[in-house]
């Protein structure tokens, strides 16, 4: 199985690192700095509020679905059919839910149209993640490696044309980059669509009520999991939009967005991670096999990933920022820096809460992610209208330690995970080496670029020497030697 996980994120982490940073720093960049913090501000807060009933569309299905089709292939057949009939009723629940809410809450006109392209383009991403679910439970990794960049791929063709190809005389506005994103979702959808019907060998849809029901009640849990860390993850943007001020929660909306997008860049790798741990866990379970190795190596793999981003961050917030954006620098930089310290709490979390998900420990981990929204609910009603979108920053990142923590915790307890204490004391060691080596790098050039590679070199040199990173014992598992 360590075989089967580290070949298969080598290539999904090389294909996602091919595209994805084009996507996020080449085109989401330009489209923000072309429509400056305001109007990007007020998409990014449609885009996360499109976001918090985001489960209505899915009820905990993908999650259930990834863990069941693993660890029983057969039954792909069976299940196919009748779940592409709740996807499209769960789509109109969630789109009159999430539209009747935004305007008891007071979203004008001109946001509400948007809300409601958005909706679409969360049903056709929420209905691609269901139908890489089903790849990914039959460990099709490759197949399920391509589909996770196409729609980022087609999107940089659209919106590279829009924004370079000089086919309008109007400048670039923030609804074109979101139907942009519906054109690229619904070729997606159709290509994984086709795949997933020739897997089930698929003839016709069929509605099945106690099928239906039965669904619901084993999915209820991810349900309520994923909604709890919805919430907690994306209401931090619309909060901000909300309590401040019309113009002021719109712009510092937009700084946020700013100092978020490098960590939601990060966290498409940590994310990675999980697409493949959770199957790969779910069938280890049932086979009743070790799991400690498998997650042993990929906690290894993300802490060393995360810590050198997150202090990297830290160091060279200003410069880093100062790269990307035109206006709003200092501001973002502040914010960013803070952002960047919960990618650590984020990647435990990918690795140890995948793993009690697939081991089905949902009551736990929804009273564990209830706990973060309300501590992170709590604290963003106190810090904005002191401290603005740093204030937001504090809350998440007091909420995603919390969480993560008590997830290891869990862990420890459920698996009886031996404390290996050389091993811990080689984290720290690493963890203080890299602060050492970051404070000290910004020293040694004139150009922060220089300082900011060598720091990235240094931190991978300790790693490997404190043997935390061993390319030897890499080359062993995709070889078949240590399996």
């Amino acid at each position: 199985m360590k075989k089967k996980f580290l070949s298969n994120l080598i290539l999904l982490l090389f294909l996602n690192l091919l595209v994805k940073p084009f996507w996020i720093l080449g085109i989401d960049r330009t489209v923000q700095n072309t429509v400056g913090a305001e109007e990007y501000g007020f998409y990014f807060v449609i885009f996360n509020f499109s976001f918090l009933f985001n489960i209505l569309l899915d009820f905990g299905i993908t999650n259930f679905n990834n863990r069941n089709i693993a660890q029983n292939n057969q039954l792909l057949n069976k299940h196919f059919s009748s779940i592409v009939i709740m996807k499209l009723i769960l789509a109109v629940i969630y789109t009159v839910v999430t539209l009747s809410v935004g305007i008891i809450i007071g979203f004008n006109a001109q946001q509400l149209s948007l809300i409601g392209v958005m909706c679409f383009n969360q049903f056709l991403l929420s209905f691609i993640l269901y139908l890489r679910s089903n790849i990914s439970g039959l460990l099709l990794f490759k197949t399920d490696s391509f589909l996770s960049v196409l729609d980022r791929m087609l999107m940089i063709i659209i919106c590279g044309i829009l924004l370079w190809g000089h086919v309008s005389d109007q400048p670039f506005r923030i609804e074109w980059f979101v139907f942009a994103q519906t054109s690229a979702y619904l070729l997606t959808a159709f290509i994984a669509l086709i795949v997933v019907i020739k897997k089930a060998s698929f003839k016709r849809l069929n509605w099945n009520r106690p099928f239906f029901i039965m669904i619901i009640k084993q999915s209820f849990p991810f349900a309520v999991l994923v909604l709890l860390m919805t919430f907690y993850n994306r209401i931090d943007s619309v909060i901000i939009e909300r309590l401040l001020p019309e113009k002021v929660g719109d712009e510092e909306a937009g700084i946020y967005a700013q100092a978020y997008r490098l960590l939601d860049a990060s966290n498409m790798i940590a994310y990675l991670f999980a697409v493949l741990l959770l199957p790969l866990f779910s069938r280890m379970i049932k086979g009743r096999d070790s799991v400690v190795h498998v997650v042993k190596l990929a906690f290894t793999l993300l802490i060393i990933i995360s810590v050198i981003v997150a202090f990297g961050s830290h160091f060279y917030s200003y410069e880093l920022m100062n790269l990307l954006y035109k206006a709003h620098v200092k501001e973002a930089a502040r914010v960013f820096e803070l952002l960047m310290f919960g990618y650590i709490a984020i990647s435990t979390t990918y690795v140890f809460g995948t793993l009690l998900t697939a081991n089905g420990s949902l009551k736990a981990l929804n009273i564990v992610a209830a706990m973060g929204m309300v501590i992170n609910l709590v604290l963003n009603l106190w810090l904005v209208p002191k401290y603005y979108a740093v204030g937001s920053a504090y809350a998440s990142i007091v909420a995603q330690f919390f969480t993560a923590i008590i997830q290891v915790v869990i862990a420890q307890v459920l698996f009886r995970f031996r404390v290996d204490y050389r091993y811990l004391a080689a984290i720290f060691v690493f963890i203080s080496g890299v602060l050492i080596i970051n404070y000290f790098s910004k020293f040694i050039f004139a150009n922060w670029l220089f300082n900011f590679t060598l720091m990235v070199i240094m931190s991978i040199l300790l790693a490997t020497f404190l043997k935390l990173l061993n390319i030897k014992g890499f080359i062993k598992i995709l070889k078949g030697e240590d399996t």
